[in-house]
C-alpha cells in the first residue's frame, strides 16, 4: 500500500467520533469478557499489553501473581483498604492516625459540597477508585460545575467492570475532601510508594515530576543503599536521590499495615520532614506494570509467596 494512502488512512482511524466509537465497542468487549469468565478477560488484557499468555497454574512474576490474587484471593480487608475513606480508620487502628492527611469533608454526592468552607487549596477525590482526583491550587480559579460535572461522572463508575479489578466492587463511592500537600507553587510532592510482601518492605518506587508527562520513576532498597534496576525508564538515566527525612517511619509504618497481605503498595509523601500517609494499593497499574523489568518482575515474584485460595470476601 502507498504510504501516502497508508497515512490517510491513519489519519481517518484518528478522527474523533471513530476513536468514541472504538473506546466504546473495547468497553462494551471488556465487559462482555468479564461477565463470562474474570480469568478470561484478564488472560486478554495480559496478552493485549504484556504479549504474554497467563497461567493461573503457573503464576511465575509478579504481574501474574498479581493477577492470580485478584482473581483468587477474595480478602475482605482488600476492599476496605483500598477504599480512600474506610482505609482511614484501618490506619487509626494500628496507632497511625498521626501520618494522615487532614480530612475537610466527606459526601455522598457532589451537591453535597459547599465549596464556600473550603480553603482555597485542597483535593477531592471519589473513594472508589484511581485517578478520581481534583486537585485545587487556587478556589478562585475553580469551575465549580464543572468540578461536580467530573464526580458525578466518576461516582456512575465500576471500576471493577472496567480493569477487572474484583475489590473495587465492594467499595461504597463516595467522594473525600483533604488537605492539599503541595507547595506555594502547586507543586505535589515526592511520592514514595513502598513495595511490601507478607508484612516486610522489599523496595520503594521513588516518583518524581509527577505533574508532568515524563514522571520518573526509580527504584530503591529497603535500606536505601542501593538503586534498584526495576524501572526501565530509569536504567539509562543518571539521577540519584537521597534518602529522605522521615523515610524510617514510612518503612515501619509499612510493616505494621502491611502483615496481613500477601502483598500491598503503600504510599506515603514526606511534608515539612513529616511522613503523610497516601494509600494502600493491591492492584498496581491493574496489575499489569510495563514499565517495571524483566529483572524485577522476576525478584518480586519470587518474594510473593501465593497463598490458599479465598474466593468470597466474607
Amino acid at each position: 500500500m502507498p504510504k501516502t494512502r497508508f497515512a490517510k488512512i491513519k489519519r481517518i482511524l484518528a478522527l474523533p467520533f471513530l476513536t468514541k466509537i472504538f473506546d466504546k465497542t473495547e468497553t462494551l468487549q471488556n465487559r462482555f469478557l468479564l461477565r463470562l469468565s474474570p480469568l478470561l478477560f484478564m488472560r486478554y488484557r495480559y496478552l493485549k499489553e504484556a504479549h504474554k499468555w497467563f497461567d493461573p497454574k503457573n503464576p511465575r512474576t509478579l504481574d501474574e501473581k498479581l493477577l492470580w490474587l485478584n482473581i483468587y484471593w477474595r480478602h475482605p480487608l482488600k476492599a476496605r483498604c483500598a477504599d480512600k475513606y474506610a482505609v482511614r480508620s484501618y490506619v487509626e487502628e494500628h496507632g497511625l492516625g498521626h501520618l494522615l492527611k487532614e480530612l475537610l469533608g466527606m459526601y455522598v454526592n457532589s451537591r453535597e459540597i459547599d465549596f464556600s468552607r473550603l480553603p482555597d487549596r485542597f483535593v477531592l477525590k471519589c473513594t472508589h477508585g484511581c485517578g478520581f482526583n481534583v486537585f485545587c491550587t487556587d478556589k478562585s480559579k475553580l469551575d465549580v460545575e464543572e468540578t461536580r460535572q467530573k464526580l458525578d461522572a466518576w461516582m456512575k463508575l465500576d471500576i471493577s467492570k472496567l480493569g477487572g479489578e474484583m475489590h473495587y466492587a465492594r467499595i461504597k463511592p463516595r467522594i473525600i475532601c483533604e488537605a492539599y500537600l503541595g507547595d506555594q507553587s502547586g507543586k505535589l510532592p515526592v511520592d514514595y510508594k513502598v513495595y511490601c510482601f507478607h508484612g516486610k518492605v522489599h523496595c520503594t518506587l521513588v516518583c518524581t515530576e509527577r505533574q508532568t508527562r515524563t514522571t520518573k520513576f526509580d527504584f530503591y532498597d529497603r535500606e536505601w543503599k542501593n538503586k534498584l534496576r526495576y524501572s526501565k525508564s530509569s536504567l539509562r538515566a543518571n539521577r540519584s536521590f537521597p534518602k529522605p527525612e522521615a523515610y524510617k517511619e514510612i518503612i515501619e509504618a509499612a510493616e505494621r499495615l502491611s502483615k496481613p497481605f500477601p502483598f500491598v503498595r503503600i504510599d506515603f509523601f514526606i511534608v515539612n520532614g513529616k511522613a503523610v500517609f497516601g494509600e494502600m494499593t493491591f492492584t498496581p497499574n491493574g496489575c499489569i506494570d510495563t514499565g517495571v523489568t524483566d529483572l524485577g518482575q522476576e525478584v518480586m515474584g519470587n518474594l510473593l509467596k501465593l497463598p490458599e485460595k479465598l474466593l468470597k470476601y466474607g
